[in-house]
Formats: C-alpha cells, sequence, structure tokens
C-alpha cells in the first residue's frame, strides 16, 4: 500500500484485500484507544461494503472482544423495511452482525417504521444515549458513488448548504425519496472517518473530488475536506488511476 496526506484526508492506495484488512485495523485501533463507555461503529451502504461483511465474518477479522462490544449502526439509510435488500443495516445485519452473534441491543438501526422526521429525532435520542456530548459516532464508514455523493448528500443537496447544526436528520432527495442521514456537522463530530472507494467506475469522481474544478454542491464528497484531519480514504489502483501521480 502507499499512502499520501491531501486536504480531503490521508489517501491510501492498495488491493482490494489489504484496504479491507486496513478498514478493520482503523477500527480496532480507534477502540483500543477510546474513553467512550460505548463505542459506536456506523457501517454504510453499496456494494464495497457489502463484500466487506461478508469476507469479515469469513476470516473473523474483527476481533470477537471489539465485536461484542461495539454498538453498530449505518450513517444513512433508505425508508425501506430492514428485510428489503435496499436496506442498509438490514444488509450488514443479514452479511455480518447476525452471523458474527453481535448482541442484539447493540444493533442500532434507525426507526424506519417512523415518518422520516420522527425516525430522525428517534436515532438522534438513541445517538446520544450511546454517545458522550459532542459525538456522533466513534467510527463512521462512508462510500462514495459514481456521481462523487457521500452519505446520503447528493449533489445539489439543502444538507450542504446549512444542516441546522444536527448530527443527523431526515431529507428528501430529488429521484431517491425520503433518506435518514448524518450530516456534514456530525460527519465533523465523529472521532474516525474511513470512505472506501473501490474499481474503475469511482475513478472519474475520485478525481472530481481531489483534483476537479467541481464545487461542493457538483461533488459532495468534497465536504470531507472540513474534517480532513480525522478522515482516511482507502482507494485501489482502479479507482485512483486518474489521480495524479498514483
Amino acid at each position: 500500500m502507499t499512502e499520501k496526506k491531501t486536504e480531503y484526508g490521508r489517501l491510501i492506495i492498495g488491493d482490494k484485500m489489504e484496504l479491507f484488512a486496513e478498514a478493520v485495523r482503523l477500527a480496532v485501533a480507534a477502540e483500543s484507544t477510546s474513553e467512550s463507555q460505548n463505542f459506536t461503529w456506523a457501517f454504510t451502504g453499496g456494494s464495497t461494503p457489502q463484500a466487506w461483511y461478508t469476507w469479515a465474518h469469513e476470516t473473523g477479522a474483527i476481533p470477537a472482544a471489539v465485536m461484542a462490544k461495539t454498538n453498530f449502526t449505518v450513517s444513512d439509510e433508505r425508508c425501506v423495511s430492514l428485510s428489503s435488500d435496499d436496506s442498509n443495516f438490514g444488509t450488514a445485519e443479514r452479511k455480518l452482525l447476525a452471523p458474527s452473534e453481535v448482541p442484539v441491543e447493540h444493533r442500532h438501526p434507525w426507526v424506519v417504521a417512523y415518518e422520516p422526521a420522527q425516525a430522525a429525532e428517534a436515532y438522534r435520542r438513541t445517538m446520544q444515549l450511546l454517545n458522550p456530548p459532542g459525538k456522533a459516532y466513534d467510527v463512521c464508514f462512508l462510500g462514495m458513488g459514481d456521481d462523487a455523493h457521500t452519505a446520503s448528500f447528493f449533489p445539489g443537496s439543502a444538507l450542504l448548504e446549512s444542516d441546522g447544526g444536527v448530527f443527523f436528520t431526515a431529507i428528501d432527495t430529488p429521484q431517491k425519496g425520503w433518506r435518514l442521514t448524518i450530516t456534514p456537522t456530525g460527519l465533523q463530530h465523529s472521532g474516525l472517518v474511513v470512505v472506501m472507494a473501490l474499481g474503475a467506475g469511482k475513478a472519474t469522481a475520485l478525481k472530481r473530488v481531489f483534483e476537479g474544478d467541481d464545487t461542493l454542491l457538483e461533488a459532495p464528497a468534497k465536504i470531507l475536506k472540513t474534517c480532513a484531519e480525522k478522515t482516511v480514504w482507502l482507494v485501489d489502483e482502479a479507482a485512483a488511476a486518474e489521480l495524479t501521480g498514483s
């Protein structure tokens, strides 16, 4: 793996298995130094996390002691049933949390049975109980879409201009419906942010974020510049192919 410091955080380039292992190493290191009574780790959606869940379970990559004491959630969610293949938390639960026998009381989905605003408020209350004041999560995993979105910050999102200072919210996204999501403020109040972007399909978006002239509203993942000191990008060579000097 190679690593360099950027204005958007540490950029680590390697192959898929190296990056999967590095994601675990980063989170476990954060847990080992955390002073929080409850350690909170938020997963994310997309195809890369799904492959990571399967790998993590099959290899036992996350130490059992960490799995047993961590409170797991997801950093954003669709307003669908947990049984749906489109549910970020439901997917994490089926592929990793349930097979790994994580205690049910340590699994914290967004309450998608509620109306979006109520779901966001209920989730905020839960996270306030789990985390010390001023912290959203100890570890927040994110992905990045081909359109350079991250979490549920899509191009043009009002959250990129103002999120009201809350850590979590509900937002109606054009063509995608209601989403429940961490906010830019929430990212700034997370202990560690890890972004996984793998595959050639991410190359152009990654170029736009790190080296392009796009505005924040055009390439929402640029929001990570506001928390670069705590952000690590895990990127394979295919995704990094368009970056200068990669």
